[in-house]
């Protein structure tokens, strides 16, 4: 059983900083993808940034720039540090991961942390 617990969700105001967690526990090999997700009231949840294994990322254009998603392999964790928020940035912020179980199967599973609130306000 694999586990992705986040935090360091909250109210910030607008210009503001936050910088999230997610810490990935349980019978685990190894993990290669992880990211976050996020999902505004009456929209479609979206990809905000990934970082593989080796540490190559990827970012939503709408946060290139004032996100940095990173990693500490050691710890199974992802951080998104989240600078200069909008109102617009205001959403349920999900953790990702892919990995595999064991040595000796290849098979990569996907899992989902239960997410964190974040909201930009004044």
């Amino acid at each position: 059983q694999v586990q992705l617990v986040e935090s360091g969700g909250g109210l910030v105001q607008p210009g503001g900083s936050l910088r999230l967690s997610c810490a990935a526990s349980g019978s685990i090999f190894s993990i290669n993808d992880m990211g976050w997700y996020r999902q505004a009231p009456g929209k479609q949840r979206e990809l905000v940034a990934a970082i593989t294994s080796g540490g190559r990322t990827n970012y939503a254009d709408s946060v290139k720039g004032r996100f940095t998603i990173s990693r500490d392999n050691a710890k199974n964790t992802v951080y998104l540090q989240m600078n200069s928020l909008k109102p617009e940035d205001t959403a349920v912020y999900s953790c990702t991961a892919v990995a595999r179980l064991t040595w000796y199967e290849k098979r990569e599973y996907d899992y989902w942390g239960h997410g964190t609130q974040v909201t930009v306000s004044s």
